[in-house]
């Protein structure tokens, strides 16, 4: 009896022709992955692979974690979804540790990145309208930033070959020609400027702290908010729960996903309660946000990161990872276990790397980036190290 994985196989060569049935959106995939352990993953014809990946930076506490598989399981067998329409107790425990963390005040879930800076744009706007201010819709982003695909998020993801052939795209979104002219953007018909602390598509590259500071300043004087997109760097990413926390931000909003749940659908946005008040009954709101099974992975996996060892062994593990890379790569940057360097050709070396057992990511033309499970070992890094210098990339 064929397996779908034997069927997926079986089709693999025929991706992209007329009765190939998935869109063409991501190209063609070589490799089919069946099953996760750690921080490996393991094909359909059965190869290992050091996973530097982790599903684009979700994966936080690796594959088939036994505390959060159990969690997931039991809340499958008791509810997965009921809606919104009615109080989910696993989202106001979730709530209550990620306002903690953050120092703000209120949270509101949903499924993805993407979903969370939408609903930070709307927040932004709707708060100036509550206050009267119905001129200040502006919403400044960096150049090198990326917050999501969905129309909203893609009119402040700068990067033209995301958002070829879906013009117009919303108004009032401006991204200045340099990290310099930022600043200057920033103006009384700002409503709030996004920011990420690193910029994990544009190359794993931190923004510089004093820019960061001085956006933030800015914001204050002209009355914008300041929205931290930690989509990426949040969930101990960076080695400290946020990573605006390294550079003393006090943000207004901040977009959280990725890592959040552990690999299960979950974003969230929190905020400070006189901004989250501008999101009454009725104004915003999302069908599987939140959702019973969500949260209890989110439970699960925040109350493992947030412990102030596990967020330590981050920090040893990505300085021992940035000690092995440095003398054998360029241009290495980052923090934590979020790291990218740079290379003559990015998705050829990704594609040797994979050959040799090794998971890595193309991010641009010249650049690679790491963000593996935050479970990750210097013995693991080790044989990363090695896989790739037998291959002959390091």
């Amino acid at each position: 009896m064929t397996t779908p994985v034997d069927q997926v196989s079986a089709l693999a060569g025929a991706q992209g022709s007329a009765d190939w049935p998935l869109m063409d959106n991501y190209g063609a995939r070589s490799r089919t992955m069946v099953r996760g352990e750690g921080v490996y993953l393991f094909d359909a014809e059965g190869k290992q692979y050091l996973d530097f990946t982790a599903g684009i930076a979700v994966c936080a506490l690796g594959h088939s974690h036994p505390e959060l598989a159990r969690a997931v399981a039991e809340q499958a067998h008791t509810l997965i979804h009921c809606s919104n329409l009615y109080l989910i107790p696993q989202q106001v425990e979730l709530a209550r540790k990620l306002t903690a963390l953050s120092g703000l005040d209120k949270a509101f879930f949903c499924n993805s990145g993407a979903e969370a800076n939408e609903a930070a744009i709307k927040l932004a706007r709707r708060y100036a309208w509550s206050r009267g201010e119905t001129k200040r819709t502006r919403i400044v982003s960096l150049p090198g930033g990326f917050h999501g695909r969905t129309l909203g998020a893609l009119s402040i993801t700068p990067k033209p070959a995301y958002q070829e052939g879906f013009h117009p795209l919303i108004p009032d979104c401006f991204t200045p020609e340099s990290l310099s002219a930022v600043v200057d953007a920033i103006d009384e018909r700002t409503a709030a400027c996004v920011v990420e602390v690193i910029q994990g598509e544009g190359g794993v590259r931190p923004v510089p702290q004093d820019l960061l500071r001085d956006i933030a300043a800015r914001c204050r004087e002209q009355g914008a908010l300041l929205i931290v997109d930690e989509v990426q760097t949040g969930v101990g990413r960076t080695g400290t729960f946020f990573a605006f926390e390294q550079v003393g931000l006090k943000p207004d909003i901040v977009a959280l996903a990725k890592g959040l749940a552990g690999g299960v659908p979950a974003g969230a946005v929190l905020a400070r309660a006189e901004i989250a008040q501008a999101l009454t009954p009725g104004s915003h709101g999302s069908t599987f946000g939140g959702n019973p099974l969500a949260m209890a992975a989110g439970n699960v996996v925040v109350d493992i990161v947030r412990q102030p060892a596990f967020l330590a062994h981050v920090r040893q593990v990505g300085a021992y990872l940035a000690s092995r890379l440095r003398p054998l790569v360029a241009e290495l940057t980052g923090a934590g276990l979020m790291w990218g360097f740079s290379v003559p050709d990015a998705r050829a070396f990704v594609a040797r790397a994979a050959e040799a057992g090794v998971l890595l990511t193309a991010i641009g033309e010249h650049r690679v980036r790491m963000v593996p499970p935050l479970i990750l070992e210097e013995a693991h890094v080790d044989e990363m190290v090695a896989r790739l210098q037998r291959a002959g990339l390091l």
